[in-house]
């Protein structure tokens, strides 16, 4: 199941983006084997396996990286693999003795992936941080916030997840595609503030047109504008609005019974304030549900804001089955979708060792082989 069907992952275990993109590619079929330390490592995970279902999908194992037995082992599964990912600082791979020179060595059509926040080489390099760092450094965090707030931390999603994961997921296609082309593998170096760059392409040229003022909330995607907005209801819920061509605000204000005449030019935004208060104060005289029988599946734009409980039971996710239940937890399902390989529903998250020998009987490991590593300590 899943297009990815066929090809092989080792993943060594981390935090954030690294094991978000392994769960991406297993969630699309690859085989994914998450090499993990035999000691808790303190990543600041849910202390119950099930819960932390980014690692889902795959088997995991528990090696000795300090043994030359444990070193051979992930050896052995990079020779037999399409794929490596990591997630460590610059270096520490290397001093494990598994970096992408004797990795390559030993399968030289190896894509060896390398995901870090500030990239492989520079000034910081070397240094320790977190998503909100590395978006920090790129203009990003800047951009993000209202008028007269700090910049607003977009939870984890930008840095870690759409400049970190998502980015180290296609570089690492892209590489399988040109080696199943050359024969030849390459390192695929994915930094959060080269990829948090990335995804903010469309407002750098906006700045450079003039378009985009340095101030926040002053700009049509940044809460400024009052047809680009969330409003409270009556019951203190909120909706979004998000009615940004003419047409749309034209359906959003008569079905709203808003003379037109009565709100600024779309671009006037010295009348924005005051027409985001107008909107406001009418958001405020009916109920989210409300809002929703009137304006939901037009072409107003429109949108409750639903909590995490909230969001599964929509009847637009559950007709789509965007949210899926795997062991009791609800989360979200693979994504995109496939017309021809569809991905399967994800199995649950296995604590490192679960599946006993079946996880490196896959890799090609044979009953005593794996019997030894135990016996010497570098299999747990």
């Amino acid at each position: 199941m899943g297009p990815l069907k066929g090809l092989k992952i080792v993943e060594m275990a981390g935090i954030g983006p690294a094991p978000m993109c392994a769960m991406l590619l297993a969630d699309l079929g690859a085989t994914v084997l998450r090499v993990d330390r035999q000691q808790p490592s303190g990543l600041g995970l849910p202390s119950q396996t099930r819960f932390s279902v980014m690692n889902r999908g795959r088997h995991a194992i528990a090696v000795d990286l300090k043994t030359p037995e444990g070193v051979e082992l992930v050896l052995r599964l990079a020779g037999a693999a399409d794929a490596l990912v990591e997630g460590f600082r610059p270096g520490v791979m290397e001093r494990l003795g598994l970096g992408p020179e004797p990795c390559l060595k030993r399968n030289p059509r190896l894509v060896y992936g390398r995901m870090t926040g500030w990239g492989q080489e520079g000034p910081l390099a070397e240094a320790a941080g977190h998503d909100l760092n590395y978006i920090a450094l790129t203009g990003v965090l800047h951009a993000i916030g209202r008028a007269g707030a700090p910049p607003t931390p977009p939870l984890n999603l930008v840095g870690d997840f759409g400049g970190g994961a998502l980015y180290l997921a296609l570089g690492l296609a892209c590489g399988i595609i040109e080696a199943q082309r050359s024969g030849k593998g390459q390192v695929v170096d994915a930094a959060m503030v080269d990829g948090a760059a990335s995804l903010a392409t469309m407002f750098f040229g906006m700045r450079a047109a003039g378009q985009m003022s340095l101030t926040r909330g002053e700009n049509v995607l940044d809460s400024g504008a009052f047809f680009y907005d969330v409003y409270e209801c009556r019951d203190g819920k909120y909706v979004a609005l998000a009615c940004i061509e003419d047409k749309f605000l034209a359906e959003f204000l008569e079905r709203m019974e808003i003379d037109a005449r009565e709100m600024p030019a779309k671009l006037d935004k010295k009348r924005w304030p005051a027409a985001k208060a107008l909107l406001a104060e009418r958001f405020k005289t009916r109920t989210r549900e409300e809002w929703c029988r009137l304006l939901e599946g037009s072409d107003a734009c429109f949108a409750p804001v639903l909590s995490m409980e909230e969001a599964p039971a929509h009847p637009h996710n559950l007709a789509r089955g965007t949210f899926i239940e795997v062991d009791g937890i609800v989360q979200p399902g693979p994504a995109p979708r496939f017309s021809r390989t569809p991905a399967a529903t994800p199995s649950p998250p296995e604590a490192p060792g679960e599946r006993g020998n079946a996880s490196l009987a896959q890799w090609g490991f044979a009953p005593d082989e794996i019997d030894a590593l135990k016996r010497c300590g570098a299999l747990a």
